[in-house]
């Protein structure tokens, strides 16, 4: 080949090189930029750093508190109108007088709650509200309220604001040396029963959380003492529009922390880690903490789990279900949600494999549970079904077991019947589980508009998972029941 051929050749050659080079760098510019994009979609993923789940849990929730808008402390006037219809009622059970000590009725009528009286907590000294039935010459009945406390006791018990319409707390003291009961039966509260001619045995009717050990002193004593009557009861059964406001805050605020804390999560937390991150989200709004129960699968197939609970790890399988209660001005929540967490996002890696044809490794799934993910939507939307009826029937003048059964039929007809294992639900107010009950037997309560009850029916497999779904109502004239929850379920992906 002579060198003018050669001299030919080679610029032919470098000319087809340059637009092959030239493609290749635009080709390999493409790739870089779509995998920046990958990457930094990548970077707007749910973090698996237990502070950043957290902060992304409160931010959820602190995009709207307005459930805590309306929610206002009880006043004082609400008191002594709680008080004049406990002695109406006392005067209605034939009964002198109504005794209690430091608890929640304490508190109810005495506007002491729980953490104000834990520094008095109940010993072996008795310190005693009591309250009587005064009836003026008009027929009037109104509330007569009074303390027996050891004499040394007797400053700090008026230092702990209990509304009063008297300039004082009218208090009966007592010495180390002497028998508190006897000095009560004697005082000027019981003038006319101590009279000689007319001498009888006052008629106390005695909270349901007061200590036996009083109860005996007091009977000893010479007072007569009974349980509480139906119409005793129904003051605190049926609550009062204020108490319903704080009622729906805290049931609110709490069904929506579990709601923000759901997209948060990602598969590896454990059940403890998942109750801590929760709890420190109700603390971020001003809640006391109350109890908070956590399961994953077959924990949860124990409606309130067993003694070893809490290392279980979650997957996008795991059927989660919370039970758990908060406080907030006195009055608790206590509701349930059961759900799935949100199915794990490709990462970036799998992306661009799949793009190049490549093999893509299967995301982490709870192989041994897979086959059961169609029960656990079945089961999840029984039990919605049968909390929808349980709140049709929640009308004035129905039975408290009227209720449980309107739920349990549901339950019964999917096939389910053993596995709903608990009444169905609660009276719910300053404490989480009141009175009335909604069981089956109890057909002899009646609701009553101002009623306010938890909904909570729920299936168990053992060995396998649980559901259930809890939320609180109120009775209402109208006959149909209101949410205090803010919303229902509405799937295992949006509690």
């Amino acid at each position: 080949m002579t060198e003018k051929n050669v001299a030919q050749i080679i610029p032919l050659r470098a000319d087809r090189q340059r637009p092959d080079r030239a493609k290749r760098c635009r080709v390999l510019a493409m790739l870089l930029g779509i995998l920046f994009v990958w990457l930094l979609h990548d970077a707007n993923k749910p973090s698996t750093d237990l502070k950043d789940i957290l902060k992304c849990a409160t931010d959820n929730l602190h995009g709207d508190l307005s459930f805590l808008d309306t929610a206002k402390p009880i006043q004082a006037d609400e008191f002594f109108e709680r008080r004049d219809r406990l002695a109406r009622a006392l005067v209605a059970s034939n009964a002198d007088a109504f005794v209690l000590e430091p608890g929640f009725s304490f508190q109810y009528y005495g506007n002491t709650s729980q953490t104000d009286w834990e520094p008095w907590e109940p010993e072996e000294r008795p310190f005693l509200m009591l309250i009587l039935p005064q009836i003026s010459q008009s027929g009037d009945v109104s509330a007569k309220t009074a303390f027996l406390a050891p004499h040394f006791e007797e400053g700090r018990v008026r230092m702990l604001g209990i509304p009063s319409r008297e300039d004082e707390l009218d208090i009966v003291v007592w010495e180390e040396h002497w028998d508190p009961y006897a000095t009560l039966l004697e005082s000027r509260l019981f003038t006319s029963s101590n009279d000689s001619t007319t001498r009888r045995a006052p008629r106390l009717i005695v909270d349901d959380e007061i200590r036996d050990f009083i109860s005996r002193g007091l009977t000893n004593a010479g007072f007569e003492t009974v349980g509480l009557t139906p119409e005793v009861e129904l003051i605190r059964q049926v609550k009062s529009p204020a108490e319903v406001e704080i009622l729906r805050a805290v049931n609110t605020g709490t069904v929506a922390a579990v709601r923000a804390t759901r997209p948060c999560l990602v598969p590896g937390l454990t059940e403890n880690e998942v109750r801590d991150i929760l709890n420190e989200v109700l603390l971020s709004i001003g809640f006391g903490l109350f109890f908070n129960i956590v399961l994953f699968e077959e924990d949860g197939a124990l409606p309130h789990g067993g003694f070893i609970v809490g290392t279980k790890k979650v997957t996008q399988d795991t059927m989660i279900v919370i039970d758990i209660g908060a406080h907030y001005l006195g009055y608790a929540s206590d509701i349930c949600r059961s759900f799935f967490i949100d199915p794990v996002p490709p990462n970036s890696i799998s992306r661009v494999t799949s793009w190049l044809l490549l093999p893509m490794p299967e995301p982490v799934r709870d192989i041994p549970n897979l086959g059961l993910r169609e029960e656990k939507l079945k089961v999840w939307d029984v039990v919605l079904e049968a909390q929808s009826a349980a709140a049709a029937a929640l009308k004035p003048n129905n039975t408290a077991a009227s209720v449980d059964v309107a739920a349990r039929s549901v339950i019964q007809d999917a096939g389910y019947g053993e596995r709903f294992t608990h009444r169905l639900g609660h009276g719910i107010g300053i404490k989480a589980h009141e009175s009335p009950y909604l069981n089956k037997w109890n057909r002899e309560v009646r609701l009553q508009p101002g009623m306010t009850f938890t909904n909570e029916p729920g299936i168990y497999i053992e060995g396998k998972f649980g559901v259930r779904h809890e939320d609180v109502y109120l009775v209402k004239q109208d006959g149909q029941a209101e949410l205090l929850t803010g919303r229902r379920a509405v799937s295992p992906y949006s509690p």
